[in-house]
């Protein structure tokens, strides 16, 4: 946080966004415009608190003073100096409230400023002819081509959920409309793991590569006392249509706030071991970080685990609020599209980080690019390196709260869980989802939801 004038110049203190850190483009966290200016908001209103002492100050003294004035008939010279002594220091005082009531005003209008600012980058930018043209012929597009398009296009959709929902329960398609969510433990082991976000990450490439709808559930002994972390893998396009991470899965993520999967990702931890108050931490990449952003405003979720921290990549999660106290950070890279194709910008908080990465990345030559190598996983890897080595004070203090729930790591309890949907079934009124049990155990007796 820098003025722009020196104190006394008579202009407001203005906000400078975080210098970025090589490639990082750091937004949000305690370094972050938003709360510099909360903070100084708050101290406007402790200024505000002493403008009113110092007002009682001066009506004290205006009381002294006509108390004394009864006295000048006793000794007129003695009489009028303390008379004056008073009236000069009532004068001091009111100078220095009016001083005061000048640097509140000048925050406060500072404060206004930013917020109104803030408000218009939010909305979108109307491109240019040549631009939509061009925007149109690259693909994959940039994140700001995405996110420009997305707001366009989908106005409405903008903190709303109608449209997908539209689209999913159309009747045309009952195929597509979401669907119970039941699990299945598949593999328990006892393994080294390195707690770290880019470990974590690429500990994630290589379950979105299984291709099967796992989860992994990790179990950290954190000094003496037990900490999970959940994995949720990205979209798995070609894979059974049980698979609730398929594309479809995408819509129940974004227009159903993940409303059986969360349940799901709440009774693996269950099956795990987690109890009641344990500390989590959720990782999730593209629409695996949709659905570990929901774990964060889902009640039923938070009423039975302690979600810390929330690390996504390459995910629009734009429009979702963590609860209070649920720390996040979110990896970006300015060649993914993905996090922006919601139309809209992670709100810069206090608990909240965006890392934008802004190095050029390209598709090794004969390699399919999918969704563009800024999507890549291994790529966002290599940027929670960079974020765990920067010195930036809301990355400091962001990589903290994620270390000080998963801990240094070492041999761990790991535990996989395949997410099953319910098939179609198929009746003579018509095709109707099958409601199986939520929870299967192929190694243990376990109940239902």
């Amino acid at each position: 946080m820098s003025d722009s004038a020196p104190v006394g110049a008579g202009a407001a203190p203005q906000p400078l966004p975080p210098a970025p850190d090589g490639i990082l483009h750091i937004r949000g966290g305690i370094g972050g415009m938003t709360f510099q200016l909360e903070e100084l908001l708050r101290g406007a209103n402790q200024l505000d608190g002493m403008v009113q002492q110092l007002l009682d100050i001066e009506a004290e003294a205006r009381r002294v003073q006509e108390e004394l004035e009864p006295f000048l008939y006793d000794s007129y010279g003695t009489g009028c100096n303390a008379i004056n002594a008073v009236a000069e220091s009532r004068k001091e005082v009111g100078r220095v409230r009016h001083d005061l009531v000048g640097v509140s005003a000048s925050v406060r209008a500072s404060h206004r400023d930013y917020t109104e600012t803030e408000a218009k980058n939010v909305l979108p930018r109307v491109l240019t002819l040549d631009e939509m043209r061009l925007s149109t012929s690259i693909w994959p597009p940039s994140r700001e081509v995405a996110h420009n398009l997305a707001t366009m296009v989908l106005p409405f959709w903008v903190g709303s959920r109608g449209v997908i929902r539209g689209l999913l329960e159309s009747p045309l398609r009952p195929d597509m409309r979401p669907r119970p969510v039941s699990i299945e433990r598949t593999n328990d082991s006892v393994e080294y793991v390195d707690p770290s976000m880019a470990e974590s990450l690429r500990r994630l490439e290589r379950l979105h590569a299984r291709n099967d709808g796992e989860i992994e559930v990790i179990q950290f002994d954190n000094n003496g006392s037990p900490s999970w972390m959940v994995l949720i893998p990205g979209t798995q396009p070609k894979s059974p249509t049980t698979n609730p991470l398929d594309v479809q899965g995408i819509g129940e993520a974004l227009g159903y706030d993940s409303e059986d999967v969360v349940p799901a990702v709440g009774q693996a931890l269950r099956e795990a071991g987690a109890v009641a108050g344990d500390p989590v931490v959720a990782v999730g990449h593209s629409q695996g970080g949709v659905h570990a952003m929901n774990l964060s405003r889902d009640r039923a979720f938070l009423s039975g685990f302690d979600l810390k921290y929330v690390l996504t990549a390459g995910a629009p999660v734009g429009g979702i609020t963590a609860e209070p106290g649920i720390s996040s950070l979110h990896l970006e890279h300015i060649q993914d599209w993905v996090p922006g194709a919601d139309g809209r910008m992670n709100p810069d908080t206090k608990d909240r980080v965006t890392v934008t990465l802004t190095d050029e990345v390209r598709a090794p030559d004969g390699e399919d690019p999918g969704l563009g190598p800024g999507h890549d996983q291994e790529n966002y890897a290599a940027g929670a390196e960079l974020v765990a080595a920067s010195h930036d004070e809301s990355l400091l203090a962001s990589t903290a709260a994620f270390a000080g729930v998963v801990g240094a790591g070492g041999v761990s309890k790991v535990t996989r869980f395949k997410l099953e949907r319910a098939p179609m079934q198929v009746r003579s009124s018509g095709v109707q989802p099958a409601s199986p049990p939520i929870v299967r155990d192929t190694k243990a007796d376990a109940g239902t939801r």
